[in-house]
């Protein structure tokens, strides 16, 4: 299907006026297809032309105005729509295909029961999969679906529904929304309602995960987050219904669909998760819900501006779910796990404005789902509240409501409500933060005074290695500290003052500005100087050498967690920067990880040390004792929780130390702990872990293909089948490894999720030699995979990248490959990024 672009979509606006659809949906028409029939009535200047948006198995008919249009000028996705009237009424009859990979209406069959279910996916280019409609976010007309579906089934959408008789649903009208956001979710469903604050509630998952639906606690975010929203916009919850529906194989975390919102069934828990895991399905809630206005209430009008959805709903998630819920400290697990997924993506050849530009087709919108758009737009919005002050913050976004409620909207009309609001120059701000890329550095340089028993300090700041001369404005605290005896022996860090520091963009001659802090001048010389005390900014943090010192030995004495998580971000990005060695990083993790009680920071840093440290960073001869030093960090959380104080921890390390476990002594305790269904001291082998347990064993030679197919017959879930996928792409034999290969590179083979579950065992970095070969072939059959559509080529291009191989040899083959003209646009990006990682990677082994 061609890519819509933005010349085409700006033409289609000025042309059309849509007014309603109606949709039907059968279900019923068996494995491999469904019937759509779409009935379109709208505006549009007489006598013109356009199309419309359709990709089915097979087109029966089509009727314009009482024409019948010939099927067969259907081309490449597009029904040509010729000599329009003043008011139109389109009927598009369709068979349409079923998806198994995450994109339109995805098909699933739970192995649990054998049961059928559909969801779905209408992102950028997905609707017309669905049904027949003008796909452009600024098309926004109300969608009324009915439905007919198996008798047993429950059909959930986007507007309060009812059955019938005998399985035909119908829906209320929704209000106008973007096609992007037309929601379905269908199948013998196990479903809790209830209702607060006069708005219908309602949770939906498959049948086989309802002894696992935390309902309770859902509900509770999900009211919590209502009552804040609703006390900061003036605008009531825009829908009429609030459902949210668990669904099979989705690609993305959520998706906002106005009054069905559907989740990735992953955070339905059926294994023992951490609070940080609790943590991050709270903030998916929040962050949805706030779509409600940001998004859906108030669409952007074309995908150059998805940051008025994404980077809003990814602020507003945190901030709420840290005022309302008892996940007060989600600020630290951003800045310690999420955050970093922005600053890796803009120091990518990659990178874009949080504003982008050159969103030129809907093709190119489908990349901007990244970093940049999620968490550096959130850490920038952060720091627009730090400098407009929030009353000012939220007077501009109501107005901006108000103006634009159930239209579309741009960064102009936003940015034109917050300067009203404030009487701030906003659009100045904005042209430094939102329409410029790469990360500033903030460096902290303290020099002796004359007498020597005073410092004065200077913070550095520059801006991105590519665009060295745009400087951005902050706003930021700093934190001063000392070190005092601790009462167990040893020095701990104790502050001394914490004080506003404002960053202008006045550069010197050599591109830098320089500002010398009152608080920072002529005084008693601090241990620790931390710049962007309280993660306010979005800036590289470098310390002094001697404040380097100073958190090498006391780091986890720190009182305030959110500071340790910003002195632990500093040390991950300056080994990805080759300032810090990985010897001195894992010395660092020795010293002071075991004793850090946010568990948010213990996951991101063993992840960091695992997949990053041991894996990419550190040359393989050095890689056993890498892994062993993690391992023993793993081993010293686990004495330190072996009274039961902290399971969260004590869950953390146990899962990483699963993967550290590659000695024969260490496999042999995991089989221990697989005889005993239970690691010592606790926690008890549940399918998770015991899934993690047999994928290390199988990994190494320790388990084999029996092993595999009686857990899967223990555990016949959809989780369990991709344990097992997993665990066959693990084996170090050659055959099994063939076999993964041919299922991975076979169209319709395997479902997106089971596809990404057979990437993920495939490469094992400690037996490197027996995929060796087939670096070459990945390279060589990769662009392939292109046609099979977006979620296939991101996973085999992000999931299947042999990362591990951080040699010339492999960044030459990518670059050969990459050079290529026929790699599809997602393709193409999922390998530039992989190849810019992987070059990073080799420059830290070979410092």
């Amino acid at each position: 299907m061609s890519a819509l672009t933005r010349a085409e979509a700006q033409t289609r606006a000025r042309l059309l006026d849509v007014r309603s659809y109606s949709v039907h949906l059968d279900l019923t028409r068996g494995d491999e297809v469904f019937h759509a029939t779409s009935l379109i009535r709208f505006g549009a200047r007489p006598g013109t032309d356009t199309f419309v948006e359709v990709r089915p198995a097979s087109l029966r008919r089509a009727v314009l105005n009482g024409r019948v249009l010939d099927p067969a000028s259907l081309r490449d996705g597009r029904l040509p729509l010729p000599d329009l009237a003043a008011d139109n009424e389109l009927r598009v009859e369709a068979d349409m295909r079923y998806s198994r990979t995450g994109e339109g209406m995805h098909r699933f069959i739970d192995p649990a029961d054998g049961e059928a279910y559909v969801s779905t996916q209408c992102g950028p280019d997905e609707a017309p999969r669905v049904f027949a409609c003008f796909d452009q976010p600024d098309l926004k007309a109300p969608i009324e679906f009915s439905v007919t579906a198996p008798p047993h089934w429950t059909v959930v959408s986007n507007a309060p529904g009812r059955n019938e008789a005998d399985g035909h649903w119908s829906f209320d009208p929704t209000a106008p929304i973007s096609t992007y956001l037309a929601a379905v979710v269908a199948g013998p469903l196990h479903s809790v309602h209830a209702e607060h604050d006069g708005i219908p509630l309602g949770l939906h998952c498959r049948r086989s995960l309802a002894p696992h639906l935390d309902a309770e606690e859902i509900f509770d975010i999900t009211r919590r987050s209502l009552d804040r929203y609703h006390e900061l916009f003036d605008e009531p919850y825009p829908f009429v219904k609030y459902d949210q529906a668990f669904v099979a194989e989705l690609n993305w975390g959520a998706m906002e669909n106005p009054g069905c919102v559907t989740f990735r069934d992953e955070f339905i828990f059926r294994s023992a998760v951490t609070e940080a895991e609790r943590e991050t399905r709270a903030i998916v809630i929040a962050h949805e819900m706030a779509h409600m206005w940001f998004g859906d209430l108030v669409t952007m009008r074309w995908w150059d501006d998805l940051w008025l959805n994404e980077s809003f709903a990814e602020y507003m998630g945190y901030q709420v779910v840290s005022e309302t819920t008892r996940f007060t400290t989600a600020w630290t697990g951003f800045a310690i796990a999420r955050k970093p997924w922005g600053y890796d993506a803009d120091q990518r050849g990659s990178t874009h404005p949080v504003a982008a530009e050159g969103i030129d087709d809907t093709a190119a919108a489908l990349m901007s789902f990244d970093g940049i758009s999620y968490a550096k737009g959130a850490s920038v919005l952060r720091q627009l509240v730090a400098w407009l002050g929030a009353e000012a913050f939220f007077t501009g976004i109501n107005a901006y409501f108000a103006r634009h409620r159930f239209g579309n909207a741009t960064m102009a009309d936003l940015l034109d409500a917050l300067a009203a609001a404030s009487g701030r120059d906003v659009h100045g701000w904005a042209e430094r933060w939102l329409r410029t890329s790469g990360v500033d550095t903030l460096r902290l340089e303290i020099a002796a005074e004359d007498d020597g028993a005073r410092v004065s300090a200077t913070v550095v700041h520059t801006g991105a290695a590519d665009e060295p001369s745009v400087l951005r404005p902050h706003r930021i605290k700093a934190a001063a500290y000392d070190l005092a005896d601790g009462a167990e022996g040893g020095r701990r860090l104790v502050l001394r003052e914490r004080f506003p520091v404002d960053l202008p963009t006045d550069a010197g001659p050599d591109g830098a500005a320089r500002v010398r802090p009152a608080n920072l001048a002529g005084i008693p010389r601090p241990a620790l100087v931390v710049l962007n005390d309280g993660d306010l900014s979005y800036a590289k943090i470098r310390l002094a050498e001697p404040c380097l010192r100073a958190m090498a030995e006391a780091l986890s004495t720190i009182e305030d967690g959110l500071t340790r998580a910003l002195l632990w971000n500093s040390a991950r990005d300056m080994v990805r920067d080759g300032e810090l060695s990985t010897t001195e990083f894992l010395a660092l993790v020795g010293a002071h990880l075991p004793a850090e009680p946010d568990v948010s920071v213990v996951e991101a840093m063993l992840a960091f040390g695992r997949q990053q440290v041991t894996d990419r960073f550190t040359p393989p001869t050095e890689r056993p004792a890498a892994v062993a030093a993690l391992a023993d960090v793993c081993r010293e959380i686990l004495r330190r929780t072996a009274d039961g104080s902290a399971p969260a921890l004590r869950l953390a390390a146990v899962r990483e130390l699963i993967r550290c476990s590659e000695t024969s002594d260490a496999l042999g305790e995991l089989r221990e702990w697989s005889c005993a269904q239970r690691v010592p001291d606790g926690p008890d082998l549940d399918p998770d872990l015991r899934w993690r347990v047999l994928l290390q064993l199988s990994a190494h030679g320790g388990a084999g293909e029996p092993d595999i197919a009686a857990e899967v017959e223990r555990d016949p879930s959809a989780r369990g089948q991709e344990g097992a996928a997993r665990c066959r792409a693990a084996l170090p034999d050659p055959t099994a490894k063939e076999e993964a290969w041919q299922r991975l590179f076979t169209d319709g083979a395997l479902s997106n999720h089971l596809l990404t579950a057979t990437a993920q065992g495939f490469w094992q970095p400690a037996r490197a030699e027996l995929t060796a070969g087939f670096i070459e072939r990945y390279f060589a059959e990769l662009p392939t995979v292109g046609e099979r559509g977006p979620a296939v080529a991101r996973a085999l291009g992000r999931d299947l990248f042999p990362a591990h191989a951080a040699t010339p040899a492999t960044v030459r083959a990518a670059e050969k490959c990459l050079a290529r003209e026929d790699l599809t646009i997602p393709l193409r990006r999922a390998l530039a990024d992989e190849l810019d990682d992987l070059r990073r990677a080799l420059r830290v082994r070979e410092l």
